[in-house]
């Protein structure tokens, strides 16, 4: 494995962070970022959904507060340093930028372009995504060797995996500074190559869609698939309910990720899993996916 080099000086110039996307996983990015002592600028479309984002993280904080594992103190002193915005160029006086906007292409190539007229040449641009190949995001770019994947797990204040991909163009010093980064935020960073879905996908989305073909097929109920896997493969989670929780949407993007990236028939999406997205189910987010909330 590809050891960081000595960069302690540079990661102590990131003082500011910036995320773009302020939904269940951008806004869990900006939690752990400020809790680490960064000062934060969270983006979104509009404030309702920066609203959003902040009360999710007001959530999970006073959660930690009531179970003792944080002070009132710490918990507003995290809040302080996390400022939201609705125009990437607020995003211009940040050291660091990660961008978790939805699991959408041609959005977070816009994303990346916008950004890279808005942020100084130096200031690494990484992406969240979740199987959306990171050479071809940086290619959006006029500074493909600062774009790096940094893939966080969900929950993210929680989960201690970060992959941390490199594209065929980033450079050993955007890689070993990000590495660094997610020491900084108390994760473990392992790294992946620049593959369709990269490591943690490539290999849970075609078990997750093969539970959905069980499912489509008549093999078994939800509930006895999720059962299989719990009780029989000591999973935390079965996978439909952890479809849920991802979201079908989110699902259904990665599993077409895979499937235009390799051209192998067994990454094919489950026809079931398109018709429930197709008909706005789409899990935990509104209420119904697999299960009803």
């Amino acid at each position: 494995m590809q050891t960081p080099q000595n960069i302690g000086g540079v990661l102590m110039e990131i003082k500011s962070f910036g995320v773009i996307g302020a939904g269940q996983m951008g806004s869990g990015i900006a939690q752990v970022a400020a809790a680490s002592g960064l000062q934060v600028v969270m983006s979104d479309i509009n404030s309702d959904c920066t609203a959003r984002g902040v009360g999710i993280i007001e959530k999970n904080l006073q959660r930690s507060v009531d179970k003792g594992k944080l002070t009132d103190a710490e918990r507003q002193a995290i809040l302080g340093r996390i400022k939201t915005t609705t125009k990437l160029a607020d995003l211009a006086e940040v050291d660091y930028v990660v961008e978790a906007a939805v699991e959408m292409e041609e959005l977070k190539f816009g994303i990346f372009r916008e950004l890279d007229t808005v942020c100084p040449p130096g200031v690494i641009l990484a992406t969240n995504t979740s199987s959306i190949p990171i050479g071809r995001i940086g290619a959006q770019t006029g500074r493909p060797e600062k774009v790096i994947g940094m893939h966080f797990m969900n929950p993210v204040p929680v989960m201690k995996l970060v992959e941390v991909i490199r594209g065929l163009r980033t450079s050993d010093e955007t890689f070993s500074i990000t590495w660094e980064l997610c020491h900084r935020f108390g994760k473990t960073p392992a790294e992946a190559n620049d593959f369709p879905g990269f490591i943690a996908n490539r290999i849970l989305m075609p078990m997750i869609n093969e539970a959905i073909f069980c499912l489509y097929q008549g093999v078994g109920k939800a509930e006895d698939i999720d059962t299989v896997m719990k009780l029989g493969m000591n999973h935390p989670m079965g996978p439909l309910a952890l479809a849920d929780l991802i979201g079908l949407d989110t699902c259904l993007a990665i599993m077409e990720t895979l499937y235009d990236g390799f051209k192998d028939s067994k990454y094919r999406p489950c026809p079931l899993l398109r018709k429930y997205v197709e008909a706005g189910w789409l899990g935990r987010k509104n209420g119904r996916g697999f299960y009803q909330y």
